[in-house]
Parts: structure tokens; sequence; C-alpha cells
């Protein structure tokens, strides 16, 4: 989320003087800012929230003092929020186990998204009276729950800015590879005038371009934009052929562009959005036409009484909060005869109607009350939470020194992970390919993982694809040796062959998937695949025709079965394997399978596993197969029950169920296994599909020829013949 750089450094620059300065309390400067609520306690917390949206122009002459800065437009997340750090405050008072004999106080500051506002209030609270350390600083640690600029992880410039929210160096990779992986490849990229916008739109275009996706253009979204300037934004968006627009900004600043967007009518765009907006109410509700809108989310939780908390606010309650009465009096349409401020707003609205302060906040359903996307407000429980613990194990460490001073600590508008440091002076990143070591103190290899032979899963998928060739040349052989008997030679012997030589290729291709990815085997792996199903299909199609043909011979006047014959059903197996042939051969060419470090799917080890290549040259492989088993299903389904004593058309259209209902769960099962396992899944579905060939066609003809031999005799047939 947005965070103006600029304060950050200035504030650092002023916490964390020279180490020679003299070791003095600092001066207790006058508040900067009085619009502030605050209760007292033995230490503070301060807060700065973004209570109003934006500021108002102010006219400044350098002759005199400019005041109390102006703001407007009241951002009810944001009184969520700062309510909830009260809330939360209150659970550690009461809590006798967390800083014991120790009360929380807090300041909550309206930063209203501005630079300089929210430089003088960070001013405003390093101000308060806290004592130097030896080295002369004045410590006053900032734990951020909405900033995600990655800029800020540089501990040497940030020493001590925490935040309980991911830098966006994480989100922005994240964006770039769900587009790549949706396979779009011409985006436009939108950010705001800010260190966030710039930061993140810059990260995000290079792992783009580094993904080998193009970036139509890139539109800087100013902190206060004109009419003029929203327009020609929308011009850029409607007039580029890019039809997904990647955006990193606030609900705040995307908002009046989405409002032009909507006004000329412009459809058709996919938007991708940060983490600022895609959960965002307002936009949800506002702009329909954003259904779709994708992107990722900050994690959410559930926090018990929080909303009857937020439903308890009152008004005009002490500690006194302007933004309280501001909402009170906007919700409810009245207004308070009472000489309290009513806040930083620029003009104050008066209504006809005189509140009660009696109105029920339960009976409404705003941004403020809605607690079913607890996201930044998780994020605040983490920053308060953790900046209570830390000054937990302080005050134990220190309990039998006794002091008087009061301790201020900065809860800053922003957002990222908890840092846990060690004896270590910085963190540093490890790359893709290493992992943090258990004493987190240097990095060492991740495991690389494959599904190998030597694992008992890989050794018992072996097993069956060994058990799968041993019966297939089992079968192969008695077909050999009784190849001169009527039921071998009536379901044309020389297609059995060729049908049982591809089975032993298919379950022979399943070996190929196991072991480690390498340049040769990705290939071999999927055109071995395709070839030897193509094969097969190939053969039970010619197999199902012969027995069409053989039946149509038998009608009087047909001679149809004359061109069907064994050269032409060896042809006809050849052009349908050859067509196969021509797809995998243009694969290998144009864009062949090659091996990939899958680095993203765990953080703690690697997955060596194949990329497709061409996914489209895939598709048409496996398509090709299923529209030749789709075929011969329907064929051998229409030729089931045909007069003959040895019809395969029967077994073949069971053969078929099966193979159509492996691969059908197939899909499913493929796209929801991780690592390893989807190698399991491919291997599983080639020898479920080769194992169902093989029993439904083979074992019924083959336990004839072994313990019923009386039935394979010409005489058997003959009989059977002028029986019917």
């Amino acid at each position: 989320m947005p965070l103006v750089l600029h304060a950050a450094t200035l504030l650092l620059s002023v916490l964390f003087p020279a180490h020679g300065a003299p070791e003095v309390d600092c001066a207790l400067w006058q508040d900067l800012d009085s619009a502030v609520v605050h209760k007292e306690g033995q230490v503070i917390l301060a807060g700065m929230f973004p209570l109003h949206s934006k500021g108002v122009e102010q006219e400044l002459n350098f002759s005199s003092s400019p005041g109390m800065r102006r703001c407007r437009g009241l951002n009810l997340r944001a009184l969520r929020w700062s309510q909830a750090m009260i809330f939360f405050i209150n659970e550690i008072n009461r809590n006798p186990d967390l800083l014991p004999n120790i009360t929380l106080g807090y300041r909550l500051y309206d930063t209203c998204w501005l630079v300089a506002l929210s430089m003088r209030t960070a001013l405003s609270v390093v101000s308060q009276p806290i004592k130097r350390s030896q080295t002369g600083a004045c410590l006053a640690p900032t734990v951020s729950y909405f900033a995600s600029c990655a800029c800020l992880s540089d501990k040497k410039q940030f020493p001590y800015f925490f935040r309980t929210v991911p830098s966006d160096s994480f989100q922005a990779s994240a964006v770039a590879r769900l587009i790549k992986h949706l396979g779009w490849s011409w985006v436009g990229m939108l950010g705001t005038d800010d260190d966030y916008g710039y930061t993140a739109t810059g990260m995000c275009t290079a792992e783009l371009t580094r993904l080998g996706v193009c970036v139509a253009f890139h539109i800087i979204i100013p902190k206060v934009p004109s009419v003029q300037q929203i327009q020609g934004i929308v011009k850029t968006i409607q007039d580029s052929t890019a039809r997904v627009l990647v955006c990193f900004a606030t609900e705040e600043e995307i908002e009046p562009v989405m409002e032009e967007v909507v006004r000329q009518n412009v459809t058709g765009r996919q938007w991708v959005a940060s983490e600022a907006w895609i959960t965002s109410t307002l936009m949800s509700t506002t702009y329909p036409s954003l259904v779709g809108t994708i992107g990722f989310a900050i994690s959410r939780a559930t926090i018990p009484g929080l909303q009857k908390f937020l439903h308890n606010l009152r008004p005009l309650a002490e500690p006194y909060n302007p933004s309280a009465r501001e909402f009170w009096e906007t919700q409810f349409s009245c207004s308070f005869n009472k000489s309290k401020p009513v806040g930083s707003m620029a003009d104050a609205v008066h209504y006809n109607r005189t509140c009660t302060g009696e109105e029920r906040i339960e009976d409404t359903e705003t941004a403020y009350n809605d607690v079913s996307q607890l996201r930044v407000t998780y994020n605040v429980h983490k920053a308060v939470y953790a900046a209570a613990q830390a000054l937990h194990n302080l005050f134990m460490c220190q309990r039998d020194e006794s002091t008087t001073d009061k301790h201020s600590v900065l809860v800053y508008h922003s957002l990222s992970v908890l840092l846990l440091f060690s004896d270590q002076s910085e963190c540093t990143l490890c790359p893709e390919d290493l992992w943090s070591s258990p004493q987190r103190d240097s990095c060492v290899d991740k495991h690389i993982e494959f599904l190998s032979y030597t694992e008992g899963f890989g050794m018992a998928l072996a097993a069956m694809a060994i058990l799968g060739i041993v019966a297939t040349m089992t079968v192969a052989s008695i077909f050999l040796r009784h190849r001169d008997t009527p039921l071998v030679r009536a379901n044309n012997s020389e297609l059995s062959f060729l049908l049982l030589l591809s089975l032993t290729l298919c379950f022979l291709c399943a070996l190929t998937f196991l072991g480690q990815p390498t340049r040769w085997a990705c290939p071999l792996r999927r055109t071995a695949f395709g070839l030897t199903f193509a094969l097969c299909l190939s053969c039970l199609l010619s197999k199902t025709l012969v027995v069409l043909m053989a039946f149509k011979a038998t009608l009087p006047g047909n001679n149809m079965a004359r061109w069907f014959r064994p050269p032409q059903q060896r042809l006809g197996v050849f052009l349908c394997s050859a067509l196969q042939c021509v797809i995998c051969i243009t694969w290998l060419t144009t864009a062949p399978p090659y091996p990939v470090k899958n680095t993203w799917l765990y953080r703690d080890r690697i997955v060596l596993e194949c990329h497709m290549g061409s996914v489209a040259l895939f598709s048409c492989v496996l398509g090709y197969i299923g529209c030749l088993a789709v075929f011969c299903f329907i064929l051998a389904f229409l030729a089931r029950k045909l007069p003959d004593n040895f019809n395969e058309a029967k077994f073949i259209t069971f053969s078929m169920l099966i193979f159509c209902a492996v691969w059908i769960t197939f899909i499913p099962a493929y796209v929801s296994s991780p690592g390893k396992f989807t190698v399991a899944v491919e291997i599983f579905a080639i020898l479920a599909s080769g194992f169902g060939v093989l029993l439904c066609i083979f074992v019924p003809k083959c336990y004839i020829i072994i313990f019923i031999p009386e039935k394979n005799t010409k005489k058997y047939l003959m009989s059977q013949s002028v029986g019917r």
C-alpha cells in the first residue's frame, strides 16, 4: 500500500541523529497538530491513519503559520482501523499476562493521504518526551500495517522500520507469474504517483519482460488529477489494443479513473488489481463492470468482539473523537448543537435534523461496521500486538530497573511480515534455488524433488508398468503359438499382434515418466505417449471396422468388404498414426517440452518437472487421441450386437469405456495434483487405460484358448453358425 518515502526518510533522520550527540533528554516540541484523539497511559502507542481521503488546497504565504491542514472525504475503512487499534489496546490493558501493571495509551492522527501532513504528524509523534539512548538516538520504532513499498526493505536506510504486510516485491512477482500462467502476452500498466506505484509497477514490468510478456503502456495516476488528466488516462486505455490492465493503486486513487471508464463505456477489459483495492467494498458495489477483476488479497481473519465495539462508538464520548462525530452526522444526516470541533473537514455540513446520540450504528451497513473482510484491520492487530509483545519482553528484561519515562512507539500507515531478528545485523534474501538454514544464519541448497525410481511410489508404478509389459508379451506368445486356430485368425491376427506391440510400447512409455526430467527425457515422454496411444487406437479402430465390414459383406449385393482387406487395414493404421506423427514432429521442431525448476510451488524445495513447451500442440496431441477414442467407441457400440461368433465389438466397447473414463477423470486429478504427483497421475492414467484394453480384448480370448480349447475349433464354429 502507498507510503510516502520522503516522510519516512525524514522521520528516521530525526529519530536517529549522529552518534556524537550529547546524552540529554529530547526537547519537548509543541504538538504540531491538535486534531488528534488521545488517551494517556504509561506507554503511548501513536497511530497514523488516513481518516480522510483527500486534502484541501491550502494557500501558503510564508509569512505566517499555515495553521491546521484541512481535509475532506471521510474514509470509513480507515475509521474502522483506528477504532480497531483502540479495541486492541483495551484488550491488552485487560490482559493480566501481557504488560502487567503497565497501561497503554494512544494518540491517533489523521494523515489525509498527504505527504506533508504525514511528515508533520510523524514529527508531532516524536516530539513527545522520550529518552535518548546511550548513543544519542531518540528511539521510536515504526511498525507499519499498510506500507508495502519494497523500498522500505532496506534495513540500512530504515533500520527501525517494521511492518506486518508483505513487501510489494512478492506481489509484483506473483502478478507477473499469474499473467504468464493465464497466457496473456500484451498488458497495460497503471500506478500511482508515489513510491508505491513507481516501485510496484517497475518490478512487475521487469518480471513480465523476463517472462516474455509485453507492456503496451505505463500510466501514472496523479495524486490530485484534473478532469483532463483523467480523460487522457481513459483515452489511452481505450485506444490501446491491450485488453489486460494491471493497476497498483488505492481505491481512492483508482476511483476517478473508474468513474470516467464507466462514463465513456469502456468495456472488454480484464483488470488485475493490487492488494490495495482488490477487496474494496466501495469498488465492487459501485462499479458492477469490475466483476471478474482478479488479484492477490491480504490475509483476512475473524476478530471476536470487534463488531460489537464498533457499534458502541459514541460521537461525543470521552476521549472526544472529531471523526466519530463527523461519521455520525454524515451517516444519520443530522447535526449536533455542540461547541466541540467537528473535525478536519473543509466545511462543516449542517443538517436540519438534530442528532440525539441514540441512533443505532448496528442498523446501518457501511464499510465502517463491515467485518466480513478484516484484512488491513488484521494487520493493525498484528502491529499493535507485535509492539505490545516487544514492550513486554523489554520490561521483563528491565524489571529490576526503575524508570519514570514515557516511551513512544509509532504505528505507521503501512503493510508486511513481522521480522524476527537473530544476532545478524541485517537479513539477506536467499536466491530462488537456496533456502534459509534452520539457524537462519546462511543459505543452503533446497531439496530437489521429482518422481524417482528409488522411492516407494515410483517403484510401485514401475512395477505395474513392467507387469503390463510382461502380461502383454505373454498374451503375444499365446497368440503366436495358436496363430493358426480359428479364434486368432477370425479376429485378424495381424492387427492383434500390432495392437499388442502398441500396448507394450504404452507400458514402456510409462517408464519414461519416472526419473529426473532432462533435455531429452521431456520430449521423449510427451511424443512417445502421443504416438503409442495413436497406434493403439488406430488398431482398435481398424478392428472395429473389420467387424462392421464383415457383417456388411454377408448382405446380398454388397461388395464393400473388398475395400477393407488387410492392405487397406494396414494403410488405415498407418495414416491414423502418421497424422499424430506430423503433430509431434511439429511440436518438437517449434516448441518442444523442456525441463524447468519449479521454485514457486513450495518455498523449501525445488520440483523438477517438464514444461509443455507449446500448450496448444500438446492439446492437439490429446485432442487427436480423444477423437480416435470417441470414434472407435461409437463404431464399436453400433457393432456390439452383430451376429458373429468372435465379434470383438462388445469387448472394444468396454475397453473404450474404461479408456474414456480414465482420461476424463485424469483432467481434474492432473490439475489439482501438486509437484511430482502430477507425473504420478499421468503414469497411472497410461497404465489404467493400457490394462483396460489388454484385459477387455485379450483376456477372454486367452481364456478360451487355454481353458476351453474345444470352442477354438472350426467344427464348433460351423455348428454355432448352423444353429443360428
